[in-house]
């Protein structure tokens, strides 16, 4: 059986009609790498839709997209720093259809003003694998040496100690 490693990727790319084929050919090709090609067109259209509605509407045109797979959901967001930028009314449309195409979808604001537009798949029932067991990492940098024996004196003193109270 196979096993799913968890997968993590960034893109940042300042959005343009031409790049909009590039990065969808970029994602496809690591959804690829991923074994995930059944997800490779619901995501590249859902990223097609946002990346044109981005150009036409937004006037920062500077974007980060990011991907997570986790072994049996794949989650992808476009985030923006235009603070103009208004998902609910410019966006409308292609949310709607982003809803439609997906498994689930949101918007959110960030503390800097920024908005992420994120979306999800889930990999099918026959599609799951189990995620490959991590081995826990050690809490200290530095391990104490502990004695093998204790020292004769300590050992006479509990002696000492266990007569006075026999008596």
């Amino acid at each position: 059986m196979k096993t799913a490693v968890p997968c993590y990727y960034h893109l940042d790319v300042e959005v343009s009609p031409e790049r909009v084929g590039q990065v969808s050919r970029i994602l496809a090709a690591h959804l690829r790498y991923w074994d995930l090609e059944n997800l490779v067109d619901p995501v590249r259209s859902g990223t097609e839709l946002l990346l044109r509605a981005i150009d036409e509407h937004a006037t920062d045109k500077h974007i980060s997209i990011e991907m997570w797979w986790n072994g049996q959901h794949l989650i992808t967001a476009v985030g923006g720093d235009d603070r103009d930028l208004r998902p609910d009314q410019d966006l409308r449309t292609c949310l709607v259809r982003i809803a439609a195409m997906s498994d689930g979808w949101g918007c959110c604001a960030t503390a800097t003003g920024s908005k992420i537009i994120w979306f999800s798949r889930r990999a099918r029932a026959g599609q799951r694998v189990p995620l490959v067991p991590t081995a826990p990492a050690p809490n200290l940098i530095e391990g104490l040496d502990v004695p093998r024996e204790p020292p004769v004196t300590a050992l006479a003193a509990a002696v000492d100690g266990a007569l006075e109270g026999a008596r």
